[in-house]
């Protein structure tokens, strides 16, 4: 599995900084990708960065309410392991743009995304 981080540019809400893509490389999910990821400052000066999951919005009643299309089965925190793998990869991508180097294990950059690195 492989983490492709995509910054965010200046027309995105206030707060997001990022978008993230998990890419499969294995298994019966290889070659494809699970997008809609968004990874957030956070809103508490001691708080830290929040990751989002992909879901879908409709509205009930004139309600606008979201439907999560990644979700635990049971337990509730079982999404924690893959938000604390995206935090870290969206971390060594700012450690690399800082630095100016590209990023390991990354793909060749192409015109789409020249600005997204990937971190297995």
């Amino acid at each position: 599995m492989v983490i492709r981080i995509l910054p965010s540019d200046s027309s995105t809400p206030v707060g997001k900084i990022a978008d993230a893509e998990v890419l499969f490389d294995e298994g019966v999910f290889n070659g494809l990708k699970l997008v809609g990821f968004s990874i957030w400052e956070p809103r508490a000066a001691s708080g830290r960065r929040n990751v989002t999951f992909p879901a879908r919005t409709f509205s009930v009643n004139g309600e606008r309410r979201s439907f999560a299309l990644l979700r635990p089965i049971v337990d509730s925190t079982a999404q924690e392991p893959l938000r604390a793998l995206i935090l870290q990869a969206f971390a060594e991508y700012e450690a690399q743009q800082a630095g100016g180097e590209p990023p390991p294990n990354a793909a060749p950059a192409t015109a789409e995304h020249a600005d997204t690195t990937q971190t297995v």
